[in-house]
């Protein structure tokens, strides 16, 4: 194919970005925006060897599962990729996604159950967090980045937040207009107002200004008193050059900063940056999928990658006790804080580290007795160490939280056996002969609908 040539050509399948695929006679083409069985017209933007980058230019034939997206800026942001395929197809999209990561990837065959779906397939999402900046005429924006790119999507709302999101946004503009404030500019290192962070917990709302330097924020208080009852706001000054999205400095401007709440029985403290998953039915789904599937009065729960210990306390209330490792300190004290919330002094035990290197610690403590180990990496999944120690570990049970097919399938390939490591490669094995586990269930969950990401709950036995 040649660069910005056009072309047509039948769409038979959506590839893991949630792109239209298309085979050629010359290769095979991505296109974002359309859907298998639909005939399209496209423009090659990218040519690399057989693969080709396109955009879609027209539809010639529609699929019966084609929608007409709610948003005005899909297509432009980068937050969404499915708002023009309905529902059973996003969900179907989603557990193939899994399907073929795992045998791909993996080299693991496996019935992957269908998605669980959210009861909200919009509105759904707790966590708003937004750049702020100027546009080419100066003009204060607040928006998404669009794909690939650091370029805002200017926004007065987003179809995924909460009814708030809007008058929230407008009652930033209409502050920083009041107080003569611009939005950040990254190419020149100037402006005072960088991120507009949010999140509803039961029902209040924590809200963060980032800003390069601290800010006055007491004429938004105001604003905001005027629609919102009860709400905290802070102001966080990041003054650095990077993409990180919060700075060390915190000042609390109206309320307490933070809000306690209860989920599924246990009692928390929220902050600014306390990771909470952010789709509350389906964490709750989520969670006591997890908690049943470990429920053992004779076992010892290891929750690794704990987090704020949420999880590791509902551990400990399933099983005889819980122990959590987490590498990042101010996560493993909100963790402390839990224990003390919900009297579990005696069941639960936050180990502040890295997972590589405590969890001989932590399975040498657990020795003795009956173990199921639950693994909630990051994106970038497991260390090979931890993937190593879990599969020597004895545990009876092992189940693990993803949101990433790929290194979930990585993962699961090493413990199940039908991937090697040799001479720091992996290579597709002949089987699971030699693995210690086996596979009872593989579940996504749709925790993020409208677009490609997807949650997965894997639950093993130990052979």
């Amino acid at each position: 194919m040649i660069k910005n040539s056009e072309y047509v050509g039948e769409v038979i399948s959506l590839g893991t970005e949630g792109e239209g695929v298309i085979r050629t006679d010359d290769g095979t083409a991505f296109v974002p925006f359309c859907l298998p069985g639909e005939r399209v017209s496209f423009k090659a933007l990218k040519v690399s060897g057989s693969a080709v980058y396109g955009k879609l230019t027209e539809v010639h034939t529609l699929s019966p599962h084609r929608t007409i997206p709610v948003c005005p800026v899909f297509e432009k942001c980068g937050g969404c990729q499915l708002q023009h395929a309905d529902y059973e197809l996003q969900l179907d999209f989603k557990r193939k996604t899994v399907e073929n990561s795992l045998r791909k990837i993996g080299g693991i065959e496996v019935e992957v159950s269908p998605a669980v779906p959210s009861a909200k397939q919009y509105g759904y999402r707790n966590k708003l967090a937004l750049p702020v900046g100027v546009d080419q005429f100066g003009d204060n924006v607040v928006g998404f980045y669009a794909p690939r790119s650091h370029r805002i999507v200017p926004v007065s709302y987003c179809a995924l937040q909460m009814e708030w999101s809007k008058t929230l946004i407008s009652a930033l503009l209409d502050f920083m207009d009041e107080c003569g404030l611009k939005g950040y500019d990254e190419v020149k290192g100037c402006g005072q107002i960088r991120q507009l962070v949010a999140r509803e917990i039961g029902g209040k709302l924590l809200i963060t200004i980032v800003s390069a330097s601290k800010v006055d924020l007491s004429p938004l208080v105001a604003i905001l008193r005027k629609s919102f009852k009860n709400f905290t706001l802070l102001n966080n000054v990041n003054a650095s050059k990077g993409n990180v999205i919060f700075g060390k400095e915190w000042h609390i401007c109206y309320g307490e900063g933070f809000f306690t709440a209860v989920e599924d029985g246990i009692k928390y403290k929220a902050g600014a940056n306390t990771f909470v998953q952010v789709n509350d039915e389906i964490r709750s789904v989520l969670y006591r999928a997890v908690t049943d599937a470990c429920r053992d009065e004779d076992a010892v729960a290891v929750d690794l990658y704990s987090g704020g210990g949420m999880l590791t306390a509902m551990l400990a209330n399933a099983c005889r006790a819980a122990y959590g490792v987490e590498i990042v300190p101010q996560a493993v004290a909100c963790a402390d804080e839990l224990k003390k919330l919900n009297g579990l002094r005696d069941k639960m035990f936050n180990i502040c580290g890295a997972v590589e290197e405590k969890l001989e610690e932590v399975f040498s403590r657990t020795a003795g007795y009956k173990r199921v180990v639950v693994c909630d990496p990051p994106r970038k999944g497991m260390e090979r160490s931890v993937v190593r120690a879990v599969a020597r570990s004895g545990a009876d049970k092992v189940v693990l939280i993803s949101c990433n097919p790929a290194t979930l399938a990585r993962d699961l390939g090493l413990l199940c056996g039908t991937l090697a490591e040799v001479d720091g490669q992996l290579v597709k094995t002949n089987g699971d002969a030699d693995s210690a586990y086996t596979i009872q269930s593989v579940t996504p969950f749709d925790m993020f609908p409208q677009t490609k990401h997807v949650e997965t709950l894997v639950v093993l036995h130990r052979k």
